[in-house]
């Protein structure tokens, strides 16, 4: 086997490596399994009954939705972004910021109960995974390259939460 085809293989191999690492190393969450319990809790059945199939994908199954598909990147009233899952109160207009990411992105959420955290490693490398505090439902994951006063970007899927505007 010559250098070139030596490289090659061991570059697609570890291309593999990396895609598949997603299927072999679940989240921290979901390796916890029945140890977290929500206040909100419905058999996968009554969450298919509730969401549509793309909220359904992102908030029971973690995925993410395509960038720049979300209605609520583009909302910039004041009001309050909620759990499309189960209507927990999540984070304030307030908060929001354009990130250029393609997801709603805020610095902060609406208070420290209102979303859960846990370590995913679904790309390979570790990523902090942002869930709902009160049905488990996956928003999106945060980052620490957000603007001031935290320096966080809670990157949301738009399609798990609602927005409530503020009544004028």
């Amino acid at each position: 086997m010559d250098r070139r085809r030596f490289i090659t293989g061991a570059g697609l191999l570890a291309g593999v490596a990396f895609l598949a690492a997603g299927r072999f190393w679940p989240s921290a969450r979901a390796e916890q399994g029945q140890k977290e319990r929500f206040e909100v809790a419905m058999s996968d059945e009554q969450w298919k009954t509730k969401l549509n199939p793309e909220q359904y994908r992102v908030l029971r199954e973690e995925g993410t939705e395509r960038a720049f598909t979300s209605p609520l990147n583009d909302e910039h009233r004041e009001g309050i972004f909620k759990c499309a899952g189960c209507g927990q109160e999540l984070f304030s207009s307030d908060a929001k910021f354009e990130s250029g990411s393609g997801w709603p992105s805020f610095f902060q959420p609406l208070t420290e109960k209102s979303v859960g955290s846990s370590t995913d490693f679904k790309i390979g490398y570790p990523r902090t995974e942002v869930h709902c505090a009160k049905c488990g439902g996956h928003l999106g994951h945060v980052f620490d390259d957000g603007p001031k006063p935290t320096g966080k970007r809670f990157c949301m899927n738009g399609v798990a939460m609602t927005f409530d505007p503020e009544e004028k």
